[in-house]
C-alpha cells in the first residue's frame, strides 16, 4: 500500500467516496454535481487543502483531505483532517492508520505545521476508537457550527 498526494485525475474517485461517506455516516444524500465541483476546486486552488490517497495494487482504496487553520497561539498552521473514507473491504486493515502516520510525518518535518485536528460525528464511535488508538484526544474543544442549507 502506498500513500500519495492526489492528482486532479483522482477527483472522480474522491467525489464518489464523499458521496458514499455522507450517506453511510450521516444518512445524507449529497448532490453529486455540487460534490464534483467542490472536489475540483481543491485542485484548482491549493490554498483550500490537499487530498491524500491510499492505493493498493493500483486501486485507490481511501482518501482524506487536509485543510489549514492558522493558529496565532502557535504562530503556525494546524492541519485539519476531513472527508476520510476507506472502502468497506479495506476497513480494519490499518489503511487510515498509515494515512494518519503519513500526515503526522509531514507535520513533524515542517516547523510551520503545529499539529493535526479533526472532527467526527458524535455517533461515529468506530471512527472515534480509531482516532484514540492513534493517540488523538477529544479533551480540549467541543465543536459548534451553523451551516446554511
Amino acid at each position: 500500500m502506498i500513500i500519495r498526494e492526489a492528482k486532479k485525475e483522482d477527483a472522480p474517485s474522491i467525489a464518489t467516496f464523499q458521496l458514499a461517506m455522507a450517506l453511510e455516516t450521516e444518512d445524507l444524500q449529497l448532490d453529486k454535481p455540487t460534490v464534483d465541483l467542490g472536489v475540483a476546486k481543491v485542485f484548482d486552488d491549493p490554498s483550500k487543502g490537499t487530498y491524500y490517497l491510499a492505493e493498493k495494487k493500483g486501486q485507490v482504496i481511501a482518501s482524506l483531505l487536509t485543510t489549514f487553520e492558522w493558529s496565532d497561539w502557535r504562530n503556525g498552521t494546524v492541519l485539519w483532517i476531513q472527508s476520510v473514507y476507506v472502502v468497506p473491504e479495506e476497513r480494519g486493515n490499518g489503511v487510515y492508520k498509515k494515512m494518519y502516520q503519513h500526515i503526522q510525518q509531514l507535520v513533524e518535518q515542517n516547523d510551520q505545521l503545529k499539529g493535526i485536528r479533526l472532527y467526527v460525528d458524535q455517533t461515529n464511535t468506530r471512527a472515534q476508537q480509531v482516532y484514540q488508538k492513534l493517540g488523538m484526544t477529544a479533551e480540549h474543544y467541543q465543536l459548534f457550527e451553523w451551516l446554511k442549507e
